[in-house]
């Protein structure tokens, strides 16, 4: 792991340093950089694969106290992230709430470092929070730090994982990865403390995407969405509904999945990933 000092805070990243155009990986709330771990390894050899770890509760360093945790306050630390290693010809992609902090740049930039977009079964339009597991989560934002703390402790059993109010309907295959997303909040307090402030910032704002999906027809970019096929969080009908939006936008269903594509089915999210950038990246080059 590599870390960057941000006005946040310190965030840790992945870099696989391939030899193409960057590829910048957005995971969602109570996740690392694990997420993406096989769609990475895969893609590295031909493209810079890198995979920040985003203030959303499974972080491994505290924020500063005045950090502003709320989802454009993250998305904008996306964009420092950007400017501060200097990428560019960029490829974001977002899963779960990484897809939603993905159409906040989209709608209200900066965008000058983003050439490509792929958004994958992710926060849309007015499911914001996502389906009964995230507005379970939201609830329990509203709980003190510490109280936050002992309801999660329930989330060392997989039987709880697995609840649809869990991670049930997110993951068909991932729970050994989930269980390690949740050692943060169960072992440190300043991550507990982070992640009731992320959830109350979000949870102020329910419109959120309602208003950034009224601005995406204005983003004329080359964008692929990825959706789950079975997807019972994040409906299958918006992601339909992004492409209809957006500018020659292109939509690949998935089966046998749920919203975590990247860890129910990496090898088929990999192919459709590296067709999309073998054909834009071809394109950006030839204009």
């Amino acid at each position: 792991m590599h870390e960057i000092e941000l006005s946040a805070g310190v965030i840790e990243y992945e870099d696989r340093g391939g030899p193409g155009a960057p590829v910048v990986f957005l995971h969602g709330l109570l996740m690392d950089e694990t997420l993406w771990t096989s769609v990475a390894d895969a893609l590295a050899p031909d493209h810079r694969c890198l995979v920040p770890v985003l203030p959303l509760g499974a972080h491994r360093q505290g924020m500063h106290q005045q950090a502003d945790l709320s989802p454009r306050g993250i998305a904008a630390l996306v964009a420092e992230f950007l400017d501060a290693l200097d990428l560019r010809d960029v490829t974001l992609v977002g899963n779960d709430t990484g897809g939603a902090l993905v159409q906040l740049l989209m709608a209200e930039g900066p965008q000058e470092r983003i050439s490509r977009v792929v958004l994958v079964s992710c926060d849309a339009f007015d499911n914001f929070p996502p389906g009964l597991t995230g507005r379970t989560l939201f609830r329990t934002g509203k709980l003190p730090p510490t109280l936050f703390g002992l309801f999660m402790q329930q989330m060392r059993l997989k039987p709880v994982r697995r609840l649809p109010l869990a991670f049930g309907w997110l993951t068909k295959r991932g729970d050994a990865v989930v269980k390690r997303w949740m050692r943060p909040i169960w072992r440190q307090p300043e991550i507990r403390r982070d992640t009731v402030r992320v959830l109350r910032a979000a949870a102020k704002d329910p419109n959120l995407l309602v208003d950034a999906a009224e601005k995406l027809a204005r983003f004329d970019r080359p964008t692929l969405v990825v959706w789950a096929q079975d997807d019972r969080v994040m409906p299958p009908d918006h992601g339909r509904r992004l492409v209809e939006l957006l500018p020659g936008a292109r939509l690949v269903e998935i089966e046998e999945c749920y919203t975590l594509i990247p860890l129910d089915q990496p090898a088929r999210l990999t192919t459709e990933l590296r067709r999309f950038l073998d054909a834009t990246v071809s394109d950006t080059r030839s204009a």
